[in-house]
């Protein structure tokens, strides 16, 4: 049941912002469309999320908006409470934030130790692939901040093309279960880091972690991979929590 007497998230913030759905992927696209709102920050935490408003404004039935929100759900970005509907869940707190990046570090370690013994002709070419795109991307975003312009849709590419960086890690490592709890997780992490305004040098020093991974699988040594994994991790938790500090 959904209560009526309290604003929610702002009819314009549930706009589909991309692309139009054909009918064999509706579910990815308004679970993707949601998405997109929350990292975004469009909607405040603990607004209500109306699935009658946001289905009118996506132009699907309820039951689809309903599914993404049960998933959503799942990666906490949402939370339901009977009788009163979904809500925008509240930013983490320290002990939470905590918790999160030891849950990370423990399955992005696991999954680039994986990932060098499994396939590392495979792995290696699509890694620095998608590393050349983060490079491009923080760049951007390094010119924009440089003449003094936070462009949201800059950082929103920057930290997609981060994110790819680290998924193609997880293809590789040959645990589809693993990738299923870092897709949870990597939701959690994004809304964090587009809640966090950071300068030039996170994003050069993340380009350079990145770097830093690559060369270390090139070498051919797994443990060293992993060492460098666990380095780039360690220093986007320190990043992170000094910027809400």
């Amino acid at each position: 049941m959904e209560t009526r007497d309290e604003p929610g998230v702002p009819a314009s913030s549930l706009m589909p912002t991309s692309r139009s759905p054909a009918r064999s992927d509706l579910r990815e696209y308004v679970y993707d469309s949601i998405l997109e709102m929350l990292l975004r920050d469009d909607a405040p935490p603990g607004a209500r999320l109306s699935i009658s408003t946001i289905a009118e404004q996506l132009d699907v039935s309820p039951t689809p908006v309903r599914e993404a929100l049960v998933q959503l759900e799942r990666t906490g970005l949402v939370t339901r409470t009977v009788r009163k509907g979904y809500r925008v869940s509240p930013p983490l707190g320290q002990d939470q934030l905590a918790e999160l990046f030891t849950a990370r570090e423990m399955l992005e370690c696991t999954a680039v130790r994986l990932a060098a013994a499994a396939s590392p002709a495979a792995l290696l070419p699509e890694l620095r692939a998608a590393q050349e795109q983060h490079r491009r991307a923080g760049e951007a975003v390094i010119t924009a901040l440089d003449s003094g312009r936070r462009d949201v849709s800059l950082a929103a590419d920057y930290f997609a093309r981060d994110r790819e960086f680290h998924e193609v890690i997880f293809r590789h490592c040959g645990n589809r279960y693993l990738m299923e709890m870092s897709q949870d997780l990597g939701s959690l992490v994004q809304r964090l880091r587009r809640m966090v305004h950071r300068g030039v040098t996170d994003v050069r020093e993340a380009i350079g972690e990145h770097e830093a991974i690559i060369d270390a699988l090139e070498s051919g040594d797994a443990a060293a991979g992993e060492s460098a994994m666990r380095e780039h991790i360690r220093n986007v938790i320190e990043r992170s929590t000094s910027d809400q500090a």
